[in-house]
């Protein structure tokens, strides 16, 4: 079995803990879905490697449906994990934007009308699941056929709409028609709504102006994500 081990430089969200859990917890469950641990120490996770290339941006539609596939049996088990803290997210996104909502831009725009969001529905969970914590695409691994996942670091018990609002709200993925997934499960749209509203202002605040992520973006990324963020509150 060929291993991997995964060195966390530091860990504010229990993060070495959580991969070992979620891992530990799944290996078990639905074996081949995703890596299983090996061994771990406090700052760093040994998992075996699985096979698959890393998605990339934009998705195919076959890739789309193996990703609702493995989602479903993610899904499937049952979140005996610790959760998400959502209201942590929440907070992080409202500073974010504080940040962002005096500029005399899109940018602050879109910032700026955000004020009138209530995102406290979305700390009650209505439909619990392991939650991923990171749909990045390059989380999730193609072998032609199907999909494994991996990079649990952010990895709990979550709620399933908040859980696919991160897939489709997600920088990397922001070329992909994720429309059948939409559709895929049963979900309240309006909460799911404003899920989305959630997260697409989370990536606001993290890629504007002064955002710990600014850097890594090219120029007109936080403009293109401020424009997002008006189209999604928009139609409220």
């Amino acid at each position: 079995m060929m291993t991997f081990t995964k060195q966390f430089a530091s860990a504010p969200r229990g993060q070495p803990d959580r991969e070992w859990a979620a891992l530990t917890l799944l290996a078990a469950a639905v074996p081949d879905l995703v890596p299983a641990p090996v061994s771990r120490g406090p700052m760093w996770v040994t998992m075996s490697v699985v096979p698959g290339e890393p998605l990339a941006d934009p998705v195919t539609p076959q890739q789309v449906e193996a990703l609702g596939v493995a989602l479903d049996t993610l899904w499937s088990v049952s979140p005996a994990l610790v959760p998400l803290d959502i209201a942590a997210l929440i907070e992080r996104t409202s500073v974010g934007l504080a940040a962002l909502r005096e500029r005399d831009d899109v940018i602050g725009t879109a910032a700026a009308a955000c004020d009138g969001l209530d995102w406290s529905g979305l700390l009650v969970i209505h439909d619990p699941v392991v939650a991923h914590g990171d749909p990045n695409v390059a989380n999730y691994l193609w072998d032609g056929t199907r999909i494994r996942i991996v990079d649990f670091e952010d990895a709990g018990l979550g709620d399933r709409t908040v859980e696919l609002a991160n897939l489709i709200e997600h920088l990397a993925g922001r070329r992909t028609d994720w429309s059948s997934l939409i559709h895929r499960w049963p979900v309240d749209t309006a909460r799911l709504h404003s899920a989305r509203t959630l997260w697409a202002a989370f990536w606001l605040g993290l890629i504007g102006p002064g955002g710990p992520s600014f850097v890594r973006n090219p120029p007109g990324t936080a403009e293109a994500q401020a424009e997002r963020v008006l189209g999604l509150i928009a139609p409220r």
